[in-house]
């Protein structure tokens, strides 16, 4: 009954109350956590933790006792449960509580809820250590666990989306699409509506940002809020609608964007005022992702910086998609560098680049080319002329090889318009039909525009010079 109850409390966006009540529980239970945990107590445990885990294999875990202590197997459920609910509320317990579940498993045996613990410790390592290989190896011991259990599909239903967040930093991002879908397909055999949602959630997610059909995203987004409308899944149904605003925003059209009044959309400025009041920092994270995503490929480079403000403001913690606002972050600065010559704007885009620097080493698939168009505006801005022309061409050629078509767009957009600032007009007018091209071929026919309306404003300051 005290699990429903939480759970129907999150339905509602109740989240504070939900989280404070299962806290009450696990502290009856003898488990007491802070919520106002600070970035480096969390890293400190994570660390602390993962030296535990050192020589982990899956012999270790086989070779564990089963836990039989009462209070604590009903502790570990409460801690899945919390884990699941201070996404949204409170993020900074996701990695206390992944640790603490460990230690128990390592103290008092294995039972049910060490796979759960298993792959939100992967996540916890992997934003709070840094270590790629040891959350990767974290990722597998939990599939391996996964597999063959007989709660597979329930388990695989629930912890998709943690296996996400850390692939996502050492296998193509476009992969993470396929994992999504047969993370669904797992609820549906479990007849668990909650993550079959919320895995149509993380399907759109990856698809808005590494796959080339907007137009095709679009129509599904329609169907996948009428399914969240219709089972009543309020939480996740608004947390879709801010990536179903980016479509529309790129697409144009936003008077007929296929929605009919049941749904009651919501625009991103209400979208804010609902996470802010029921303080939803997963949804505002949501929200400022998606609206630095179209500001940044619509050149509203200031909106961007007041965003990532924000951003900062909101919660220390660290999500999934962070690399993306370091990206948008780090473009929108080094321009504003070069437009301003403010020197606080050339501090954030280096400190973007040492950031994209180092998540290079994890994978080129899905860094190389945001690395290589963040150093092409940051030569741009040292006037390293013959640089900057290599780097923008590196990156077109990294984006299209990996298959981030719309980032190729981009990276052609932004070499055309730095040719056209260096007297280059026939040249970057070559780039920006390029990237116009590519811009319709992913569906953005908004942004095509955009681009179609630039070109025309250089041709004829070009024919009036």
């Amino acid at each position: 009954a005290r699990t429903l109850r939480a759970k129907f409390l999150a339905s509602q966006s109740q989240y504070a109350e939900a989280v404070n009540g299962v806290l009450a529980i696990l502290s009856n239970l003898g488990e007491e956590f802070p919520q106002d945990a600070c970035l480096e107590h969390v890293t400190s445990t994570v660390k602390e933790t993962q030296a535990l885990l050192k020589d982990i294999t899956k012999e270790t875990i086989r070779s564990l006792p089963t836990m039989t202590d009462n209070t604590k197997l009903n502790a570990m459920k409460f801690m899945d449960l919390l884990i699941t609910l201070s996404f949204y509320y409170s993020p900074m317990l996701v990695p206390l509580v992944a640790c603490r579940m460990m230690k128990l498993t390592f103290e008092l045996g294995y039972c049910k809820d060490t796979i759960p613990g298993l792959a939100h410790m992967s996540h916890a390592i992997m934003h709070y250590s840094d270590d790629v290989h040891m959350a990767s190896w974290m990722g597998m011991l939990a599939e391996y666990l996964i597999n063959g259990n007989l709660d597979e599909h329930s388990l695989r239903a629930r912890l998709t989306l943690q296996h996400c967040t850390v692939r996502t930093f050492f296998e193509p991002f476009q992969s993470a699409v396929d994992t999504c879908q047969n993370g669904y397909n797992s609820a549906r055999i479990a007849g668990d509506v909650d993550n079959a949602m919320l895995n149509l959630w993380g399907y759109c997610i990856v698809h808005i940002f590494s796959i080339p059909d907007l137009l095709g995203l679009h129509k599904k987004m329609v169907n996948f809020l009428y399914q969240m409308a219709k089972s009543k899944r309020i939480s996740v149904l608004i947390g879709l609608m801010s990536y179903f605003n980016t479509a529309t925003a790129f697409i144009g059209n936003e008077d007929s964007c296929g929605i009919d009044a049941a749904i009651e959309l919501k625009t991103n400025n209400e979208l804010f005022q609902i996470a802010e009041h029921t303080q939803n920092s997963l949804l505002m994270h949501n929200v400022i992702i998606n609206q630095m995503y179209v500001h940044c490929y619509f050149r509203g480079y200031l909106y961007v910086a007041d965003l990532a403000e924000k951003y900062q403001m909101s919660s220390p913690a660290k999500r999934v998609l962070d690399f993306f606002f370091g990206f948008f972050e780090g473009i929108s600065a080094l321009c504003l560098a070069r437009d301003t010559k403010q020197d606080k704007w050339r501090k954030i885009g280096e400190k973007n680049v040492r950031y994209m620097t180092q998540l290079l080493e994890y994978s080129t698939w899905n860094f190389e080319n945001k690395l290589d168009l963040l150093q092409a505006e940051l030569h741009y801005l040292n006037n390293h002329h013959n640089m900057a022309e290599l780097s923008y061409q590196a990156s077109i050629v990294s984006a299209r090889k990996h298959r981030f078509y719309h980032e190729e767009a981009l990276a052609c957009e932004l070499y055309g318009i730095y040719l056209v600032e260096n007297k280059m007009i026939a040249k970057g007018l070559e780039q920006l039909q390029n990237a116009r091209e590519k811009y319709v071929k992913w569906g953005a026919a908004k942004k095509a525009d955009a681009v179609k309306d630039f070109m025309d404003m250089v041709n004829q300051t070009a024919n009036y010079l």
